[in-house]
């Protein structure tokens, strides 16, 4: 093994994120069914949201195809800002169905589809008793709803 005279003093790293503005495109493009019902003390539903690609490719630089679909998939969930601000469109959702909620639990699915993502999310949550606190924050610059 060669003996290295000479080192960088830096360490370079390839790191590739969603960009700032991808969650208003992706979801300017969204169509987003949500159902669910009531039992007893407890809401439980869900949101699907279908990303079409090609629907925003007007606002995309990268290729609308199979792979970028795949690697917005991948992105998505990891990114922990992006991984609330959907889950907070599901919670915003289930409370447009049943009103106020206390301690929504969302399970978060990511997957492509050719040029399509689709993002399908279960929500549980009790049902708010007058005077208790919903502990997930104002979700304030959520996504509306597409038709």
């Amino acid at each position: 093994m060669a003996t290295a005279r000479r080192v960088s003093l830096f360490d370079r790293r390839v790191q590739v994120r969603l960009a700032p503005a991808a969650h208003e495109i992706l979801f300017g493009a969204a169509k987003i069914l949500s159902e669910g019902q009531v039992e007893g003390d407890r809401f439980i539903g869900s949101t699907m949201v279908t990303i079409d690609l090609e629907r925003a490719a007007a606002k995309i630089s990268d290729g609308c195809d199979a792979a970028t679909a795949r690697r917005v998939a991948e992105l998505l969930p990891a990114d922990e800002r992006e991984r609330e601000r959907v889950r907070g469109l599901a919670v915003d959702e289930a409370r447009r169905r049943a009103g106020p909620l206390a301690r929504p639990e969302v399970d978060l699915r990511v997957r492509a589809s050719g040029h399509q993502l689709r993002i399908d999310m279960d929500l549980e949550a009790r049902l708010e008793a007058s005077g208790e606190a919903v502990p997930l924050g104002a979700m304030t610059g959520e996504p509306r709803r597409k038709s």
